[in-house]
């Protein structure tokens, strides 16, 4: 099976590459910027499997153009599985974004999604049979004002998952939509300085991956995960906006002043 991966290079991306090469699967990963992929370093780990079937892109999702040309080099138009998992985060609960930051978010998690659909879809047409997989959150199930552009991008592919899903339907081609709680990849310990042990319901990357290789064999549509966190945001998605919003921006607050 060939399977691509955006933002195959560090976290989640980087582990399902590692699971599909030690499953003998021919794997290809891109990245925008080669001096942080995180893969030279781990090429000799036992767990990677066929080595030698993975191959490495420096490819900006933003240039629909040349991500076009390197999976079609990779495939050979004969695509079996797109992973999208390119995406930036920065939190404006709280505070404002910057140009930089608001353009990386718009740039990657919109439009580079978008294209790697397009990519994928112009590719698996041709054999009419394929996967695409999108990467979201659960962020991306709550509505609620002053929600975090984040949280409205991780919105946009789920949305798209579904646009997508019934667009191409008639032509053998699945469609499936990962909404995952928090998983202890390095970024969130980056980003909860070096200890994200605290966050609700949390799980490993093992066990992240674990779950997701399983939904997708079975093309499940929809993956929310883990259990206890797809029961809270179901419950949340009840309550009237204007109270969600009292309540997630209140302890977003709260946690500003730590």
């Amino acid at each position: 099976m060939k399977v691509f991966i955006t933002g195959g290079t560090s976290g989640i991306g980087l582990a399902l590459a590692k699971h599909y090469l030690a499953k003998g699967h021919e794997v290809g990963v891109c990245g925008r910027d080669k001096t942080k992929m995180r893969l030279d370093e781990e090429k000799n780990k036992s767990d990677w499997g066929k080595i030698n079937k993975l191959k490495i892109y420096e490819v900006d999702v933003c240039n629909k153009e040349l991500l076009g040309e390197v999976v079609e080099e990779f495939s050979n138009g004969k695509l079996d599985m797109m992973i999208i998992s390119a995406g930036t985060y920065a939190n404006n609960r709280g505070q404002k974004l910057n140009e930089t930051e608001t353009d990386n978010i718009l740039k990657t998690n919109v439009v580079g999604g978008l294209n790697t659909f397009e990519v994928a879809r112009e590719n698996m047409m041709k054999n009419k049979k394929g996967h695409i997989i999108g990467i979201s959150s659960v962020a991306g199930m709550l509505r609620y004002p002053s929600a975090s552009l984040y949280s409205h991008s991780k919105r946009l592919m789920i949305d798209l998952c579904e646009t997508y899903r019934e667009g191409l339907n008639d032509f053998g081609i699945d469609i499936s939509v990962i909404i995952p709680g928090y998983i202890e990849t390095e970024k969130l310990k980056e980003l909860n300085n070096g200890d994200a042990s605290k966050k609700p319901f949390i799980i490993s990357v093992e066990e992240g991956v674990n779950i997701i290789t399983k939904e997708i064999e079975r093309k499940k549509e929809r993956i929310i995960f883990p259990l206890k966190m797809r029961i809270v945001v179901n419950i949340l998605r009840l309550l009237p906006r204007k109270l969600l919003a009292l309540i997630l921006l209140g302890k977003n607050k709260k946690v500003l002043k730590k």
